[in-house]
C-alpha cells in the first residue's frame, strides 16, 4: 500500500525528503503516533489539550511534506519558509497549553496575546488543509468566518445574523470545544488516527496479501471467481483502511490484473475494484472509523451502530457479485484454475495469525473496552502475531516504518477535519444549521423521499471536494434534523447521511477511486467511472431502505425478512439491468423483471413482495427451459454436423 497516499488527492506533490531531513521525519513521524497510543490507552490528558496538540504534530509535519505550490517542492528557501511555520503551528499549542489557566483565572477575558496565537492557529489551519486537500474547505472556512463577522449582519431573510466581534470568535475558536480542537478534532485525535495506525501496522506485517490471497482461494471455483475476489478483499481491507482511494490502489493493483487475465474487460474490471473498495467503509466492525464517528455523534453505543450496519454491508457487497456473476456468465468465463493458486493449508499455516489481530480487536470492543483502548491493543497484537511468521516479522525498524506510515496517513485527514470544525463551530454558533433543516423540510413538502434526493445530491456536490468522512459530518449537521422531524429516527438518519457520503468515490465526473483504478486498468477514466457507478447503486437503493422500512430500527426478524427480499431484489435489479438470466432476456422479460425489482424492493407490503418473488421465479422458469432448448437444439446440430462430416469423409475415402 501506498505509505502516504490520502483519502483524496493531494493539490501538491509531496516534497521529496532524502537523506538526514527524511530521517529526521520518519522518526518524528514514528514519535507522533506513539503520542497518540499513550494518549488513546494509558495518559490522562484533557481533550482539549490533546486535541490542539493533534493539530500542532499534523501541522508541523504537513507544513513539512507539503510545500505550499508544487513548483517549490525542491525550493530550499521555501523548505526554510515551511519549517518556521511548521514551528509556528507548534507554538499555538504549547501557549494554549500554558496559558489556558490563565485564561480562566481571569474570567475568560482575552489579551492580546491570546487573540494573536487564536487567530495564527486558525490562519495556518486554513493553509495546511489547502496544501494537503485543496481549496473547497479553506474557501467554507473563511466564507463562514466573514459571516459571522462582517456580512452577516447585511443579510435580509433567514439567514441573517447580527454579527459577532473577532476577540469573542476567536477565542470560540481556540479555546472551547466550539471550534477548532472540539468534537470533530477528538474524533480525528482518537477513533481516526488509531484506526489508520491499525491499519497501517496490518499491512507492513502482511496482512493485505494473506487477505487478498484466501479471497482468490475461497472464491476460485464460482464463476467470475477473479471478481469476486475483489468484492471480498476489498470489504475486507476497506474496513480498516479508511480510504477508498487507498483502498482502490492496495488491493487493485493485484485484483484488477487478474480480472483482465480471467477475460473481464479493462473497465468492468476497475469499475469492480471501485465499487468495492467503496463499500469497504460500509462493513463493520471498523467501516473506517465511520461507525466511532457516528456513535460520537449520536451517543449511541458502538454495538448498537455495528449491529445494524452489518446486514445492509453484506446486502451491498452481494449486489456488486451479482453484477460479477452475470458478466462472467454472459462472457462465458470458468473459473480460475487451481495450478494459479496457493494451497489453502499452507495459505492459512502460513498466516492465519492474521487474523489474531482482528480477533482481539473484535474481542475487545464487544467485551466493552474503548474503541482508542482496542486499538491500541490490537497493534499490540499485531506485532506480536507476526513473529509467528517467518518472512514478516516486526523488527524495530519495521515498527517504526508502520508508526510513521500511520500518521502520515492521517495528515490530510487529520488536518481536514480539524479545519472543518471552524465551520461546523460556526454552523452552530449562528444556528443556519437549524435553519436549513426547516428549509429542507420546506422545500420538500415534508416528504421524506425529495428530503432524500436532496441529501443525495448534496452529498454528490460536498464529496467532490471532501473526504467521505467530513462530507458525512457535515451533511449530517444539516440534514439530520430535518429527516428527524419527518420522522426518520437519529440512527437512521445517520446511516442513511453515512451511506449516501459515499458516491462521490464512484459518481462522474469526480469520482476518485474510479480515477484511481482506471490509471492501474488501462481503462478510460470517465467510462470507468459510469460502470462503477452502476455497480455501486446499492449507496442509493440501501438508504432508502433505511427510510422506508425497519431495516435499522426492527427487530432481527423483521430486519432478516427485510434483508432477504432485498437481496432477492437486487438480483432481479440486476439481470433487468443488464438484461441476462441464463441467456439474453426480451425486452417484456426484462420489463417484467423491473416489476419484479420494485414489489420485492416495496416497504412494509408482504403480499407485494412476494407478488415480486412470483414474478422473477416465472422468468427464471421461461428462461430456464429456453435455455435448456437451445442446449439441447445445439447438442442435436452437432451431432448432425459430426455425422454428415463422417459421412463425407467415408465418401471421400471411398
Amino acid at each position: 500500500m501506498d505509505e502516504t497516499l490520502p483519502e483524496k488527492p493531494i493539490q501538491t506533490s509531496m516534497r521529496p525528503l532524502t537523506g538526514s531531513p527524511a530521517v529526521l521525519i520518519r522518526f518524528f513521524g514514528a514519535g507522533v503516533a506513539l503520542f497518540h497510543i499513550w494518549a488513546n490507552t494509558i495518559g490522562n490528558m484533557s481533550d482539549l489539550w490533546r486535541n490542539s496538540l493533534h493539530f500542532a504534530l499534523l501541522g508541523f509535519l504537513g507544513f513539512l511534506l507539503y510545500p505550499a505550490f508544487k513548483k517549490w517542492s525542491s525550493d530550499s528557501f521555501a523548505f526554510k519558509t515551511d519549517l518556521i511555520l511548521g514551528l509556528l503551528v507548534l507554538s499555538t499549542s504549547i501557549y494554549l497549553i500554558l496559558f489556558e489557566g490563565a485564561l480562566h483565572q481571569r474570567n475568560e477575558v482575552v489579551v492580546m496575546a491570546d487573540i494573536v496565537f487564536a487567530g495564527v492557529a486558525l490562519l495556518l489551519a486554513i493553509e495546511l488543509a489547502r496544501r494537503t486537500s485543496g481549496v473547497i474547505i479553506p474557501v467554507l472556512a473563511l466564507f463562514f468566518i466573514t459571516y459571522v463577522l462582517f456580512w452577516g449582519q447585511h443579510v435580509e431573510g433567514l439567514f441573517s445574523f447580527r454579527g459577532m466581534n473577532i476577540s469573542r470568535v476567536l477565542y470560540r475558536m481556540y479555546f472551547t470545544d466550539e471550534g477548532l480542537f472540539g468534537m470533530i478534532a477528538t474524533v480525528s485525535s482518537t477513533y481516526v488516527f488509531m484506526f489508520i495506525l491499525f491499519a497501517a501496522f496490518l499491512l507492513k506485517s502482511g496482512g493485505g496479501d494473506f487477505i487478498v490471497n484466501l479471497a482468490r482461494n475461497l472464491t476460485h471455483r464460482i464463476t467470475g471467481g477473479p471478481g469476486l475476489v475483489a468484492v471480498m478483499a476489498s470489504g475486507l481491507m476497506g474496513t480498516v483502511s479508511g480510504s477508498a482511494v487507498a483502498n482502490t490502489v492496495s488491493t487493485g493493483s493485484i485484483t484488477i490484473p487478474i480480472m483482465k487475465k480471467s477475460g473481464f474487460s479493462p473497465r468492468f474490471s476497475a469499475a469492480v475494484e471501485t465499487a468495492a473498495s467503496t463499500g469497504g467503509q460500509l462493513m463493520p466492525p471498523i467501516m473506517g472509523a465511520g461507525a466511532f464517528i457516528m456513535a460520537q455523534l449520536t451517543h449511541l453505543p458502538y454495538s448498537k451502530i455495528i449491529s445494524v450496519a452489518i446486514l445492509p454491508a453484506l446486502l451491498y457487497f452481494i449486489s456488486i457479485a451479482f453484477f460479477v456473476y452475470i458478466e462472467a456468465k454472459k462472457k462465458g468465463l470458468r473459473p480460475m484454475p487451481s495450478s494459479d493458486l496457493q494451497p489453502t493449508d499452507r495459505l492459512l499455516r502460513e498466516g492465519i495469525h492474521f487474523l489474531i489481530p482482528i480477533g482481539v480487536l473484535i474481542t475487545m470492543l464487544i467485551a466493552g473496552f474503548t474503541p482508542t483502548y482496542s486499538a491500541g491493543v490490537g497493534i499490540g497484537s499485531v506485532i506480536v502475531s507476526s513473529w509467528f511468521s517467518k518472512s514478516n516479522r516486526m523488527g524495530f525498524r519495521e515498527i517504526i516504518e508502520a508508526l510513521s506510515m500511520g500518521t502520515k496517513n492521517m495528515i490530510t485527514t487529520g488536518l481536514l477535519l480539524i479545519t472543518a470544525g471552524i465551520i461546523i463551530g460556526i454552523l452552530n454558533m449562528t444556528g443556519i444549521s437549524i435553519t436549513f433543516s426547516q428549509l429542507v423540510v420546506e422545500w420538500s413538502g415534508n416528504n421524506i423521499f425529495l428530503a432524500l434526493v436532496f441529501t443525495t445530491l448534496a452529498s454528490l456536490l460536498l464529496g467532490m471536494g471532501l473526504p467521505v468522512t467530513a462530507a458525512y459530518i457535515m451533511i449530517a449537521i444539516l440534514i439530520v434534523p430535518a429527516l428527524k422531524l419527518m420522522g426518520v429516527s437519529l440512527l437512521a438518519a445517520h446511516m442513511i447521511i453515512f451511506w449516501l457520503s459515499q458516491d462521490s468515490n464512484v459518481t462522474p465526473p469526480v469520482c476518485l477511486a474510479a480515477f484511481a483504478a482506471s490509471s492501474i486498468s488501462g481503462s478510460r477514466p470517465m467510462e470507468t467511472g459510469f460502470t462503477s457507478w452502476k455497480l455501486a447503486k446499492g449507496l442509493y437503493i440501501i438508504p432508502f431502505l433505511f427510510a422506508f422500512t425497519n431495516l435499522i430500527d426492527g427487530t432481527w426478524p423483521e430486519r432478516l425478512v427485510i434483508s432477504a427480499f432485498s437481496l432477492i431484489g437486487f438480483y432481479a435489479f440486476t439481470i433487468s439491468t443488464e438484461g441476462f438470466m441464463f441467456r439474453p432476456l426480451l425486452i417484456w422479460q426484462r420489463t417484467a423483471a423491473f416489476l419484479s425489482t420494485a414489489g420485492l424492493f416495496w416497504p412494509g407490503n408482504l403480499l407485494i413482495n412476494c407478488a415480486g418473488l412470483l414474478l422473477l421465479i416465472f422468468i427464471g422458469i421461461i428462461n430456464a427451459k429456453k435455455q435448456q432448448s437451445d442446449s439441447i437444439s445445439a447438442n442435436v446440430k452437432l451431432r448432425m454436423k459430426i455425422a454428415n462430416d463422417t459421412k463425407d469423409m467415408r465418401s471421400n475415402n471411398s
